[in-house]
């Protein structure tokens, strides 16, 4: 069941692998609204649409019981939804192995019965306190499947897929009680103004993967020593760049820092499923996608934690105000410095938006064939949309974005692209793959 814990204080395949040296992308930080269904109504003609649809549900759900915080934790309960809707489907439709699980539906059943029965189980599990709703929607999804024995099975397949993922998740780590125990010192980690809020969900960085053998299976390198000249060179160009007032952006650069500093988990999640719609995805191709983009993206998140705790690096705003402690003749304080973005709890190194954004992008390569992702993102703080044809265009505003906005330095960007990239690519070689002449049997 999900329960929030208490806070002293107020989330290689074999497609090319994107290039991280200009890439990487965006994080989470949580809005509390809700994400209703957008894909129209349910036909014989395109029966994925209630994958789109509980896509959209937990989406809804998830933004709407964390609220504003900025965490990946949206992107795991995302993961979990989404390999139980795989399972569910592709049991019964065939075409691909299923996530650790051996047990096929019958291939009379609806896999859309199926789909909506995983998700709404799913979700019920760890968001009890949305049952009504939940309820409400799954009623909804039900009526649009004719009745009979087809629904019934479909029923209780999903019902078993649900089941095996919240078994395959007990006693995974979450919400244990991690601590982050370094001392202040130059390029240590400290809560940040104005909240000065403790390092959030640090159980994240423990948490078991999804895919993954461990959480630090793709840790990066770490960041660039505090003497350093790319140290000297990351903290100049935020103390320019990043600044909220009297900084070297043009409109367009702070837009993009603004367009990318909202929900990053539910930007792509709409994004997904337009994209699904637009290019008549099936319904096994439809949950093949969720799954791969979200369960990769689950494990982004969880070793982008894992970094944060290993290495517990400072951030740009701490960097900036006390550079004269931190021994390198290139750098100059500045106390009085703020960023264009409020400061997420959580260390700088790696940066959870460039690591999801760049597991997200490969895990879409991956599974689409094609470095052209057809992606139109909206954004809630902006009100605009943007179309982005490829891989690299994403990674690389996200990137930037991050930067523009003061709250993380180029090198935590482009190492967790590249971390991500790692993720998703792994992922891709061992999971969701297609098998031959697979057909569901019952």
């Amino acid at each position: 069941m999900y329960r929030e814990p208490s806070l002293p204080v107020p989330p290689r395949s074999r497609v090319r692998v994107v290039a991280c040296a200009v890439v990487a992308l965006a994080l989470v930080t949580l809005t509390a609204a809700t994400t209703a269904p957008d894909d129209g109504t349910r036909t014989a003609a395109d029966p994925a649409a209630v994958v789109r649809e509980w896509n959209a549900v937990a989406t809804g759900t998830i933004t709407a019981s964390l609220g504003p915080r900025p965490s990946g934790q949206a992107a795991i309960w995302q993961g979990f939804v989404s390999v139980a809707v795989y399972n569910a489907v592709v049991g019964i439709e065939g075409g691909y192995a299923l996530y650790k699980w051996r047990e096929r539906g019958p291939a009379r059943a609806s896999s859309a019965a199926a789909a909506a029965t995983a998700a709404h189980d799913v979700l019920l599990t760890y968001f009890p306190a949305f049952k009504e709703r939940l309820d409400t929607a799954y009623a909804d999804s039900l009526a649009a499947v004719p009745a009979g024995q087809a629904r019934d099975l479909g029923v209780r397949y999903g019902k078993r897929a649900a089941a095996r993922v919240v078994e395959l998740r007990e006693g995974d780590g979450r919400f244990a009680d991690v601590a982050f125990t370094a001392s202040p010192a130059p390029g240590v980690w400290r809560p940040t103004p104005p909240a000065f809020q403790p390092f959030i969900d640090t159980w994240l960085g423990r948490l078991r993967p999804l895919l993954l053998t461990s959480p630090r299976q793709f840790r990066p390198g770490g960041p660039p020593a505090l003497a350093s000249a790319a140290y000297a060179r990351d903290v100049r160009e935020l103390k320019v760049m990043g600044a909220k007032t009297g900084s070297g952006r043009n409109a367009r650069q702070t837009e993009t820092a603004l367009f990318f500093s909202g929900n990053l988990v539910a930007q792509v999640q709409t994004a997904v499923r337009d994209h699904a719609a637009r290019h008549r995805l099936g319904i096994a191709e439809t949950a093949r996608l969720f799954a791969a983009v979200n369960a990769s993206a689950t494990d982004a998140v969880v070793t982008t934690w894992d970094a944060k705790l290993h290495y517990g690096f400072w951030r740009p705003i701490t960097a900036i105000r006390l550079a004269g402690t931190d021994g390198n003749p290139a750098t100059t304080a500045d106390p009085a410095w703020e960023p264009l973005l409020p400061t997420p709890p959580h260390p700088d190194y790696i940066a959870g938006h460039t690591t999801v954004t760049a597991a997200v992008t490969r895990a879409l390569t991956g599974v689409l064939g094609t470095s052209r992702i057809d992606l139109d993102v909206p954004s809630e703080v902006t009100g605009t949309t943007r179309h982005y044809r490829t891989a690299d265009e994403l990674n690389r505003d996200v990137v930037d974005a991050r930067v523009w906005g003061g709250v993380h330095s180029r090198t935590a960007d482009v190492d967790g692209c590249r971390a991500g990239t790692r993720v998703a690519a792994w992922a891709l070689d061992h999971y969701f793959q297609p098998v031959a002449g697979d057909r569901a049997t019952g």
